[in-house]
């Protein structure tokens, strides 16, 4: 704001141009949309084989989204609609939200298939647009993209899973698996 000395009244810089519904910029239309998850499992899983892309559920209770990308989605979505990897991973909002809401609350867009050197960028590309409420992270790949453990926690890690703490600990082999020579 500009003061006018002579008055002390202040004078205001123009208004912006009112923006009409064509100047907004529009959307990405989605490659594929399957509208329930639920229902639409086994085309999702055909459709999406040797394919790497960018993907986007959608919540339809509440429309929160999570954008995600794979070098291989078929090997992703057969990750998602298993109930093991859900449960195992619902530190994850979006493992979460499909156990608590179920599968047919979701859609599942395909926002564009691309090569697996360029899914990152693409999948910041629409983390920019959507701004994602189930993804947490602030980058796509974050938090271990790109980096290793140090040889520190390496130890930490293992020692963390010696002893007691093994998932195996205090359980008995059976004559066939020790046979089988099979790890657990």
């Amino acid at each position: 704001m500009k003061k006018n000395n002579k008055n002390n009244n202040f004078i205001l810089p123009p208004a912006p141009p009112a923006l009409s519904l064509s100047s907004l910029p529009e959307p990405p239309v989605p490659v594929k949309i399957y509208y329930n998850s639920d229902t639409c499992k086994d085309q999702i899983l055909s459709d999406n084989k040797n394919k790497s892309g960018i993907y986007m559920w959608k919540n339809s209770i509440n429309d929160k989204r999570y954008i995600g990308s794979s070098e291989n989605l078929n090997r992703r979505f057969r990750e998602y609609f298993n109930n093991n990897y859900l449960f195992n991973n619902n530190y994850m909002a979006i493992c979460s939200a499909l156990i608590k809401h179920g599968y047919s609350h979701f859609s599942l867009s395909i926002l564009e298939y691309c090569s697996p050197d360029k899914c990152l960028i693409r999948e910041k590309h629409y983390w920019d647009i959507f701004n994602p409420e189930y993804n947490i992270a602030k980058e796509p790949g974050a938090p271990m993209s790109g980096r290793k453990h140090s040889e520190e926690t390496k130890i930490i890690l293992s020692d963390i899973k010696k002893g007691e703490n093994h998932p195996m600990y205090g359980k008995n082999h059976t004559e066939e698996s020790k046979k089988n020579n099979v790890r657990y």
